[in-house]
């Protein structure tokens, strides 16, 4: 099992900072928005991406309340970016837990999401930096972007694997690129750097979201979601587009065009699911992984701080080898 305080142990102290600023940024006197923000609270993360870029900014020099803000401002982006997908796809849980459109309904999700947004673009006007301010804008509309891509692709019969990576790219990709950019900007790297910061996030983006469709092949509670979660909502990841697209299996693109169409049973998507884990759909998508890794682990070769490399390294192999 990957040492998760490897990953911390050169930012524990800045990672207290962080998670101070963001617990009072989840806090309102106003008794509903305080209820909803409690609940979001203890439902927090592992704080991935924040984590990545202070990893980033300490690989450059000091965290400094640039960074400190501008992480902030990333993870109340994604957060409120989640609530809204919650009332989007009607989930009732996230990460195991009800979801704020569930434990109240879709009108204080709506609200409480555009609180997190601008209080996320309060901390990123905190950094007084007009690149990192034009990032994290440029962040959520890539975000929305990406979301809307995604409902567009549901409805027609095209199953390739350039539009599943244009899709993860502008759904979970620009999110830790992002991440990884800004925290490299924060320490007044140069342009150079912050290229090689943002390649780094982006790798690690597409990793994540593989890791995390893999995982909707196999049924663990522990995951939050069931088995085939994404093929109810309409949706093909890479494990099943590789193996439709090597097998030319009519029957089962057939099956996949329903699926996308929303008229499939349960049993078929059980099948689809069945069929793409006898094909090599999961061995395609895991070595798939395994070269993003490579790449990734060359390009941190490039860090002179030791302590931090070394927990890059344990970042990426942890985002690829986790189980949930």
């Amino acid at each position: 099992m990957i040492q998760k305080e490897l990953i911390t142990k050169p930012i524990e102290a800045e990672l207290q900072t962080l998670r101070a600023l963001i617990q009072e940024s989840l806090s309102s006197d106003n008794p509903l928005l305080g209820e909803a923000l409690a609940h979001i609270r203890k439902r927090s993360g592992k704080m991935m991406r924040p984590m990545l870029t202070l990893l980033i900014a300490k690989c450059f020099g000091e965290v400094t309340e640039k960074a400190f803000h501008a992480a902030a401002s990333l993870e109340l982006l994604h957060t409120a970016s989640l609530v809204h997908d919650d009332v989007v796809d009607a989930s009732t849980e996230r990460r195991g837990q009800p979801s704020v459109n569930a434990l109240f309904n879709n009108q204080v999700s709506v609200l409480v999401g555009d609180y997190l947004l601008s209080t996320s673009l309060y901390h990123g006007s905190q950094t007084d930096d007009v690149r990192v301010i034009r990032l994290i804008s440029q962040l959520g509309q890539r975000l929305a972007e990406g979301e809307l891509l995604q409902l567009s692709n549901i409805s027609n019969d095209i199953i390739s694997e350039e539009v599943y990576f244009d899709i993860i790219r502008k759904k979970t990709g620009v999110l830790f690129e992002t991440c990884a950019q800004v925290g490299a900007l924060s320490a007044n790297a140069s342009p150079e750097q912050a290229e090689w910061a943002r390649t780094i996030g982006e790798i690690i983006g597409y990793a994540f979201q593989i890791k995390d469709d893999i995982f909707d092949y196999f049924d663990n509670s522990a995951i939050g979601k069931p088995t085939g979660n994404d093929m109810r909502e309409g949706k093909l990841t890479l494990p099943v587009i590789h193996v439709l697209n090597s097998t030319k299996n009519e029957e089962m693109n057939s099956l996949a065009r329903r699926v996308k169409q929303g008229n499939a049973t349960q049993e078929e998507i059980a099948q689809l699911v069945t069929f793409t884990k006898e094909n090599g759909g999961i061995e395609y998508a895991t070595h798939y992984m395994a070269q993003l890794v490579e790449r990734a682990h060359q390009l941190l070769a490039q860090c002179t701080d030791d302590s931090v490399r070394l927990a890059l390294t344990t970042y990426i192999d942890y985002v690829v080898k986790r189980n949930k």
